[in-house]
Formats: structure tokens, C-alpha cells, sequence
């Protein structure tokens, strides 16, 4: 995982900060705070994320392709421009169908 800083108080094309690279999940923290984090994923075909528990809340953004996103056993297919927000403490995971990039919000509220 990468932490990078992007410069503040400038326009961005999100979808361009992170590059999709064969064969893998690319992550970048493009902020991290004690309150939260954003970070930007990648996944190359056939890649995804194995199922996870977080006692925060996380909002999930489609940028670029398609996924399905587990929470709690139910699918959520999800299209560019897409959004959902995982609950904390649900099981959940990501399975892409083909390449795709996704927003990652975790906010942590300091009582978990």
C-alpha cells in the first residue's frame, strides 16, 4: 500500500491517481487521519478482496468498471458512479467483474 499526498487545494481527475497494474490490487492512501482515511484501489481481472470485518464505517465509490460487493451475504452490484456504505462491524467483500477502481472512505468516530 502506498501513501501518497496529493496537492491540496487543486483539481483532480481521480480515476488517474492510481493505475491498474496486471495481476493485482493496487492501493494508495491518498489521505489518513485519525478520524478516517481515503484511499483509491485498483484490481486487474480476476482479482478481489477477501472477506473482512472493520468496526467503522466505510463508503464504497465505483470510478471506473464494475463490482459486486458483499455485505452481510447480500450482493450489491455496483456501476461507475455507484456508491454504498459498508456498516461497521458486517462481514463484507469486493469481487470485481473485469478491471475496476473504486473510492474507499473509512470514518472512524473514536468510540470503537
Amino acid at each position: 500500500m502506498d501513501d501518497i499526498e496529493i496537492e491540496k487545494s487543486a483539481a483532480h481527475i481521480t480515476v488517474e491517481i492510481i493505475e491498474y497494474v496486471p495481476n493485482s490490487v493496487v492501493i494508495t492512501t491518498i489521505l489518513k487521519k485519525s478520524t478516517g482515511n481515503i484511499s483509491i484501489m485498483s484490481f486487474d481481472s480476476g482479482e478481489g478482496l477477501s472477506e473482512k470485518t472493520t468496526p467503522f464505517d466505510t463508503f464504497v465509490q465505483v470510478i471506473d468498471g464494475k463490482a459486486e460487493i458483499v455485505i452481510s451475504g447480500v450482493s450489491n452490484i455496483l456501476l461507475t458512479g455507484q456508491s454504498i456504505v459498508i456498516p461497521a462491524h458486517a462481514p463484507n467483500f469486493v469481487n470485481p467483474n473485469g478491471r475496476f477502481k473504486m473510492i474507499l472512505t473509512v470514518i472512524k468516530n473514536g468510540y470503537e
